[in-house]
């Protein structure tokens, strides 16, 4: 294979690890710390939001979002996110990785500060302007997914490709620690300065008008390191795969890698003209030769991303209320305003730091070793039983001795998300597609994942109400433990449709894809190595 590739795409292939392998990850890796801490940092402020704005006098409870305002509030940039991985996906293939790049950062500095920026009198115009400039927000954050694989992708080697493109989504979790520590930052600095009752104590103390500094703060923060990226984003030349193979300028991608690899490397300019004529270098998206080539590989990579979003997303953004329900956080009326940001910022904090960090960081570690394919299907297999593991006892975690082995168990379903299919969905669209595609079709994949975490968002949500108990404004539901059961059986479907995902581990992008080979028939077929 290597005789038929272009001389500065084997020279990227077979590159020692070097500074310029560190640089990418940090400049594509802080796009993501930004993109986690501004989808999750939302879960952080929604009980505040119900505080503030929809508090009735002399109630029980404080107030809470209605179901329909909760459900957009959580789920709207989950929409922009899909439509931005479309459009932005397709977007990096027509006009070029770097081109695209810098309108993701703009997009989601611009819209960060104005989500802060919902002022207003009226509830509904608040939580209006609110949902819009989060749509807006994830429709940047959802261009950052394809465009930041796929430059990963085609800059790293084939040895160590699988661990450089988990680091940049292990950012993930730093930006979903990030935001935890922030919002228990901000919540003790306000709670320092206006140390109110709770609400049991005093409805009316209990939320100081200062609060709604305190929400707008944590979701105006996103902005910062965004801004501080978007310089280092510009100076990164465009990736030498798409240069060459799809912009078919063999002389711009090798002077653009020797000077980044400080080495000299020849044109090719011969060798590409023969390359991208070639039949396995013509055929479109929508064409019998990529559905025969690699139909079943999107398959696996959308349905895989799918489902696994369903169970992560559903997890993150609700996490609080599992909590709540076991007992490790008391109900809202013991807390002041403050003082309840400060519980739930500390509880996804310790989450973060003892099961989602370390999980990302497994990966990167042993994916190059273990390869995609087991880590992947080792991953929904353990999330499987976990899940059953806190479902089908779920009386027994209710009992106050047991209460911390339930948060343990759930602890170790976000580990093994991460060491597991959470990393490995963003891994492999970026390396089994052709150069022309691959932005476009990890777009999918990832759009097909963002679909996943609105179900999930707006399933969790309502299902896992109490069946004879709801909270105000909802419907009964099925529970808790009857929602942990559904999303057992998501993550066993999930370690289905992972036989239908190839290994990529250790081979060329241009193998993988098989771009110089005219044979269709030679493309990695999912059951073939699924059997290694």
């Amino acid at each position: 294979m290597a005789g038929d590739q272009l001389k500065v795409l084997n020279a990227l292939d077979l590159a020692k690890t070097q500074w310029y392998h560190f640089t990418a990850i940090i400049i594509a890796g802080m796009g993501f710390f930004t993109d986690a801490y501004d989808l999750f940092c939302i879960s952080l402020v929604t009980k505040l939001l119900g505080r503030i704005y929809y508090h009735v006098d002399g109630s029980k409870n404080p107030g809470t979002l209605p179901p329909q305002v909760a459900a957009a509030v959580n789920s709207v940039a989950f929409c922009g996110t899909l439509t931005g991985q479309l459009f932005f996906g397709w977007l990096g293939d027509k006009l070029g990785r770097k081109r695209v790049y810098g309108m993701t950062l703009m997009i989601m500095v611009i819209c960060s500060i104005a989500s802060g920026l919902s002022f207003s009198n009226d509830p509904k115009s608040v939580m209006f302007t609110l949902c819009f400039f989060r749509f807006w927000l994830g429709f940047g954050i959802g261009g950052d997914y394809p465009l930041s694989a796929t430059i990963m992708s085609e800059y790293a080697n084939k040895k160590t490709r699988g661990a450089f493109i988990a680091a940049v989504f292990a950012m993930q979790g730093f930006g979903i620690l990030a935001g935890g520590v922030f919002a228990i930052i901000v919540s003790l600095s306000f709670k320092a300065k206006y140390n109110v009752p709770a609400y049991i104590v005093d409805e009316f103390k209990s939320t100081p008008h200062q609060a709604d500094y305190v929400w707008r703060i944590i979701l105006m923060f996103g902005a910062i390191p965004a801004a501080l990226t978007y310089y280092w984003r510009m100076k990164m030349p465009e990736t030498a795969r798409y240069t060459a193979l799809v912009a078919k300028n063999a002389e711009k991608a090798a002077s653009d890698m020797a000077s980044v690899m400080q080495v000299d490397i020849e044109s090719d300019s011969s060798k590409l003209e023969e390359v991208t004529s070639k039949k396995s270098n013509q055929f479109g998206l929508f064409s019998k030769e990529f559905l025969h080539r690699h139909g079943l590989h999107l398959l696996g990579t959308t349905t895989t991303w799918f489902l696994l979003d369903i169970a992560f997303y559903s997890q993150n953004l609700f996490q609080k209320d599992v909590f709540s329900s076991v007992g490790w956080l008391k109900k809202a009326k013991f807390y002041s305003a403050i003082d309840e940001v400060y519980h739930i910022a500390k509880a996804q904090s310790l989450i973060a730091l003892c099961s989602t960090v370390p999980g990302y960081w497994f990966t990167v570690a042993l994916i190059d070793r273990m390869g995609r394919f087991r880590i992947q299907l080792m991953g929904f297999t353990m999330m499987t039983i976990f899940m059953f593991a806190l479902a089908i006892p779920y009386d027994h975690w209710l009992k106050d001795g047991n209460k911390m082995g339930f948060v343990t168990l759930y602890s170790f379903t976000f580990f093994f998300a991460n060491f597991g299919p959470n990393a490995t969905t963003f891994i492999v669209p970026a390396e089994i597609f052709p150069a022309r595609l691959r932005s476009t079709c990890h777009g999918i994949s990832a759009a097909s994942g963002k679909l996943g975490a609105i179900v999930g968002a707006f399933g969790f949500l309502y299902l896992s109400q109490s069946k004879t108990t709801p909270d105000p404004g909802y419907k009964k539901g099925i529970g808790v433990q009857n929602a942990l059961k559904i999303l057992g059986v998501v993550n066993l479907l999930g370690a289905l449709f992972t036989l239908l995902v190839p290994e990529a581990n250790g081979k060329s992008l241009e193998e993988m894809s098989g771009e110089n080979d005219d044979d269709y028939d030679e493309a990695p077929q999912p059951e073939k190595v699924a059997a290694n």
